[in-house]
């Protein structure tokens, strides 16, 4: 009995294979409308994977909405300056650090803060936005470019200030800061791209 079970468990994977090659079995769509609507989006930003990759778990809030997916990058952006920040606070109390990577570290977490606080402003900024007229929308979008590209010289400035750093804690941080900079840049793009849609 076991043995024609097996028989009929491996002729079933046969055919299954079988179907596969001949192209009958028809694969389940992997997009929807709203995670096209990201991709298509993300055509405009600079790191198009990234972007794509980062805001596919949130397609479910973005629902074809600009706003909303400016919002979201700009949420993206900040929990992940957050997220190094933090990274880079705990190295610098576990890690025994030259003076000479001391200054450039300390630099870096001071940037990250100015950039946490301009992105949290950000998102604050454009969650009141809806409803808004016209000019006031303008004004609240002027707002939220100019302290994004301000949060994305902070990230650049951190990255250059790295270069006196070698090893391990430079690439660890790089990593991590580099990332920062490329989503902060594709949310730059996308409020960018919202400022262009309204304006036409």
């Amino acid at each position: 009995m076991a043995r024609i079970a097996n028989l009929l468990l491996a002729l079933s994977v046969l055919c299954i294979m079988g179907m596969a090659k001949a192209g009958t079995i028809t694969e389940i769509p992997s997009h929807n409308g709203d995670s096209i609507f990201i991709e298509t989006s993300c055509k405009s930003t600079r790191y198009r994977t990234v972007c794509v990759q980062s805001l596919l778990p949130y397609a479910y809030k973005i629902q074809r909405r600009p706003l909303q997916m400016a919002l979201e990058a700009l949420s993206v952006s900040l929990s992940r300056t957050k997220s190094a920040d933090s990274f880079v606070s705990n190295l610098v109390k576990h890690k025994d650090l030259k003076p000479r990577e001391q200054q450039p570290i300390d630099d870096c977490l001071k940037l990250m803060g100015d950039s946490i606080d301009r992105l949290s402003k950000s998102v604050q900024e454009l969650r009141g936005i809806s409803g808004a007229n016209d000019r006031d929308f303008l004004w609240h979008i002027s707002n939220v470019q100019t302290w994004v590209s301000a949060a994305l010289t902070d990230d650049d400035t951190c990255l250059d200030g790295l270069a006196a750093l070698d090893g391990e804690v430079k690439d660890s941080i790089r990593t991590r800061v580099s990332n920062v900079a490329e989503v902060t840049s594709n949310a730059l793009a996308l409020v960018n791209q919202l400022a262009k849609t309204h304006l036409e």
